[in-house]
């Protein structure tokens, strides 16, 4: 055991959210020790305070949030009674921080290496040559493409892989001693996320710095951390050694973190005699000259669960924009029951446009922020059905009790009044309103803790056995895929590279696309990730797995 001076110490620490008029516990009472180089993993679900206590390391709390105790003292400096000055001084340069969506915290008017360099160069006392140099080396470090020229391009202009990579190395642009990473890989699919994190750990080590890795995804820390902690509505629920923690947790709440994943659906096989309800035939679509799908062929069938697997740029999207009818194939077809789909949305009847919902991965951008519940679920009500005052109301209050959500209590809240889960459930509710026979749910648990995602497939599932819904499910989630599907569409650059049954694409031997998918999940082992970097004969190129 240490006796070194810890590099972040947290004593007692208690911080309040104000929401409804009224001030709130989020932190209560929280110790926290950093040493120097270690790595500490914060786990647990929404609303458990991560992302809170650990942007307390660097003094700061969020607007609506304030700190009522306790002390939070980094390298022997009172965080909590430094002046502006002193803080501004120590953030970006001694302490950093690495957000969940990179695509945000970017400004998209800037070339990367302009944004890389500032801190750097005003607050690091670095010239901007030298500045550059560094960054060039950074992006070495962190495996990404033509580490030379990255840079001079825009935030558009690269994927969402190589974007987390590039705020890693704005992170650790001056060396710091501490980083703060928050769900930095929750986004991304899980080749993808392979080559973050493997870089992120290099970079980590090359550099010595401490680092707090917050994640609801278990499996991820512990490739990550060399201790964990759990924490459950503000409080602490657990510590111990990465190791320790894994094959021996001590407490019931985190017991249950690690069997959340058991959740299995009962695979309903394809009616082949029937007509399918969608079918996708030999379609081929662009944006522009940049084709995107490549004679991509489908078949769904009522009350079944398509899952549509493949990483970021695989076309999964792209297909679903063509089934809805927001992409205009270049050639193909898009059939609803036998019938051909006008190939634009615009030239759709009210009640093909009906039949067809989605759901889409980030509720906070699909809801309205500035509208109530019962206005969100209501309008489709409204718009299709013809449903006003009373009659609406009711048929409102009928849906969130069918999403587990009680209609006293949210009919009036507006978005900004529930969890992301809650979110999720709404826009799960506002496609029911519309009656549809088939809602096509794009990515939707990912950005969702994983007790969240799954009270949401367990919704999803409950919804479908009682209404007979068909799902399209896009994903990049394997174990999503083992969970839910009925029949498995894997694919790859814009084309279909594998199809069948659950049981047939689990099934080895696989094709070699889906096995490289497979094999990238991450599992609940810390030697995990070392063992496949060093199994892999040579890690695949970043210009392989992320195509944009």
């Amino acid at each position: 055991m240490t006796t070194a001076k810890p590099l972040l110490e947290i004593r007692e620490l208690h911080i309040e959210g104000h929401y409804e008029d009224a001030w709130h516990p989020l932190i209560k009472g929280i110790d926290l020790t950093l040493q120097r180089g270690e790595v500490l993993g914060l786990i647990g679900e929404s609303g458990a305070g991560k992302s809170t206590l650990g942007l307390s390391a660097m003094g700061y709390t969020r607007d609506g949030c304030r700190i009522t105790g306790g002390s939070v003292h980094f390298d022997g400096i009172d965080l909590l009674k430094a002046k502006p000055e002193a803080l501004r001084k120590l953030r970006g340069l001694r302490i950093a921080y690495v957000a969940q969506s990179a695509a945000a915290s970017f400004n998209p008017a800037h070339r990367l290496i302009d944004q890389h360099v500032e801190t750097a160069v005003k607050n690091g006392g670095m010239s901007r040559e030298q500045a550059m140099r560094e960054a060039v080396e950074l992006y070495r470090v962190l495996r990404l493409p033509n580490p030379e020229t990255i840079g001079q391009r825009y935030p558009h202009q690269v994927s969402g892989g190589q974007l987390q990579r590039v705020m890693t190395a704005m992170a650790m642009a001056c060396h710091p001693d501490l980083i703060i990473f928050d769900e930095p890989t929750t986004a991304l699919d899980v080749t993808t996320q392979i080559e973050v994190l493997a870089a992120i750990r290099d970079a980590v080590a090359t550099y010595g710095s401490a680092a707090i890795y917050i994640s609801h995804d278990l499996a991820v820390v512990a490739q990550m951390a060399d201790r964990i902690m759990v924490l459950r509505h503000g409080k602490l629920v657990e510590e111990a050694e990465t190791r320790k923690m894994l094959g021996d947790p001590q407490e019931d709440y985190t017991k249950s973190l690690w069997a959340v994943r058991s959740f299995r659906t009962e695979p309903k096989a394809s009616p082949q005699q029937e007509q399918p309800l969608l079918e996708l035939r030999n379609s081929f679509a662009s944006y522009g000259r940049q084709p995107v799908l490549h004679d991509v062929s489908l078949k769904l069938y009522r009350g079944q669960t398509l899952a549509v697997i493949g990483e970021s740029g695989s076309g999964k999207s792209s297909t679903a924009r063509l089934i809805t009818g927001l992409l205009p194939p270049t050639y193909g077809q898009v059939l609803y029951n036998g019938e051909p789909l006008p190939a634009d949305f615009r030239q759709r009847s009210k009640e093909q446009l009906r039949r067809i919902q989605m759901i889409y991965q980030i509720p906070d951008t699909a809801l309205n922020p500035r509208q109530r519940i019962v206005d969100i679920i209501g309008r489709p009500l409204t718009f299709y059905l013809g449903l006003k005052g009373k009659a609406m109301r009711a048929r409102v209050a009928e849906l969130l009790e069918m999403i587990e959500l009680d209609p006293a209590t949210f009919m009036e809240r507006q978005p900004r009044e529930l969890s992301g889960g809650q979110k999720q459930r709404i826009c799960i509710a506002r496609a029911l309103a519309a009656d549809p026979q088939l809602i096509i749910c794009d990515e939707v648990t990912s950005a969702l803790d994983q007790l969240v995602a799954e009270g949401v497939l367990k919704l999803l599932n409950r919804i479908q056995q009682q209404l007979g819904v068909a799902y399209l499910f896009i994903t990049h989630d394997v174990a999503t895929v083992r969970a839910i599907a009925d029949e498995v569409l894997v694919m790859q650059r814009g084309r279909v590279v594998d199809h069948g049954s659950r049981s047939q694409i689990f099934t080895p031997p696989h094709q070699d696309y889906t096995r490289l998918l497979f094999s990238s999940e991450p599992q609940m082992d810390p030697d995990w990730l070392d063992r496949l970097l060093a199994t892999r004969a040579c890690t695949p190129s970043t210009d392989t797995l992320e195509q944009v």
